[in-house]
């Protein structure tokens, strides 16, 4: 949530932060106190299972006035899944276990760098290309040569 607030711009009254969750997090606890929760809205959409299979769910509004309509977590899901599909350290059960919590971070840093910087997305443009941050789709190989200013 930390690396959330140092990425983002700080809600104000003219541009909320939107949270949507799935119910199993701290979220309404660690929000407050890393944001202005006036400018958040927060909601979650909890699932409901008997017998240990999912059912029906339910919307909550936690705090602000998110679009109660648009309150999905289909996009986290996959998200979670294409994480575990690359980075093996995410898997429960596998040979590539991460030993340190370092090599692990690591290891996450290099996939948000590949997710933000060179995997395209629909329209041709990444995720760093949408917010001008560069003016070009990234390779590995201008990465890893990449020319560092040192002043």
């Amino acid at each position: 949530m930390i690396q959330l607030k140092r990425s983002v711009r700080a809600p104000s009254e003219f541009e909320h932060l939107t949270v949507y969750s799935d119910g199993n997090d701290d979220y309404e606890f660690v929000l407050p106190k890393l944001f202005d929760v006036r400018f958040v809205d927060y909601a979650r959409r909890v699932k409901i299972r008997k017998n240990g299979k999912y059912v029906d769910y339910f919307l909550e509004v936690v705090f602000g006035e998110p679009f109660i309509r648009r309150v999905h977590i289909n996009n986290n899901e996959n998200f979670n899944g294409i994480l575990r599909e690359r980075v093996g350290f995410l898997v429960r059960r596998t040979k590539c276990i991460a030993k340190k919590r370092f090599r692990l971070e690591r290891k996450l840093e290099l996939f948000r760098w590949f997710w933000n910087w060179a995997k395209p997305l629909k329209g041709r443009q990444t995720p760093a290309m949408l917010e001008k941050l560069t003016d070009v789709c990234w390779t590995w190989s201008r990465f890893l040569h990449y020319k560092v200013k040192v002043s």
